[in-house]
């Protein structure tokens, strides 16, 4: 189960930013089935928005994205897009740690007797 946090610096988090932000949180553990909490701080300066995605997940170090835009749900979008792209690489890491040439066939061993049998 996915713990969702939410917070806000310098600006109020309006309800419907916060049921878009869980909406698109929630989606993260198709990516990586390991992540248990993801926490989101919208931050308001001049003239834009910055999004920060925290996810946690067991036995590795938190991913984080970060991004800014003049509409907050653009920020969010562009984090959540940097986090699917670090929870799939990770992903394909662990799943390639057994087999880190991807399987392709080898060349057979040159028989060391020689050309001759």
């Amino acid at each position: 189960m996915l713990s969702i946090i939410i917070s806000g610096r310098h600006m109020d988090v309006s309800g419907k930013l916060k049921a878009y932000a869980e909406e698109k949180a929630a989606k993260l553990e198709r990516y990586f089935d390991r992540v248990h909490q993801a926490e989101i701080v919208f931050d308001k300066e001049a003239d834009h928005h910055n999004c920060e995605l925290i996810v946690k997940g067991d036995q590795t170090a938190p991913f984080v994205a970060k991004e800014s835009h003049e509409d907050p749900y653009a920020a969010l979008d562009a984090a959540v897009k940097d986090l699917e792209r670090q929870l799939t690489k990770h992903k394909e890491k662990l799943r390639n740690r057994k087999h880190p040439e991807g399987g392709a066939p080898r060349e057979p061993l040159a028989d060391p007797r020689g050309a001759e049998g």
